[in-house]
């Protein structure tokens, strides 16, 4: 694959339920009410039940990973958490949209690809970068 900077990702969506929410509690042991009580979520100044961030920051890197057709190739990554992804409690749930694009190509041949991750329209990520080393 040979790449340059602006190189752009394909745009990638995926839809978050409070199912993915319930799953991903089991899978992290992460049980945290707010990511699946309304009420909890909403008496603690949260609009409604948010995503675990570290499951949008999964998010992102699946993204990334597709993009390489091999997981092994992202070998740094790294977000901070704007704003939480809130899951309504309804069959739709939220959208989580991920974007990227090749900032830098590296002196040892990897590349830098600048995230921008967003959801209702709201950045959720921000300085989400990936560091990949492409065959």
């Amino acid at each position: 694959m040979t790449v340059e900077v602006g190189t752009e990702l394909p745009e990638q969506t995926f839809r978050v339920t409070r199912a993915d929410l319930v799953r991903y509690a089991g899978a992290s042991g992460d049980f945290n009410p707010i990511h699946w009580n309304e009420r909890v979520a909403t008496s603690v100044g949260l609009p409604n039940v948010i995503a675990h961030g570290m499951f949008t920051m999964a998010l992102a890197g699946r993204a990334v990973t597709a993009w390489t057709g091999d997981a092994a190739a992202l070998t740094e990554y790294q977000v901070r958490f704007g704003r939480p992804v809130v899951v309504p409690d309804d069959d739709a749930g939220a959208e989580v949209t991920v974007r990227g694009k090749v900032g830098a190509v590296l002196e040892d041949g990897r590349v830098r690809v600048d995230l921008t991750v967003t959801s209702a329209g709201e950045k959720v990520l921000s300085l989400a970068r990936a560091v990949v080393a492409l065959p």
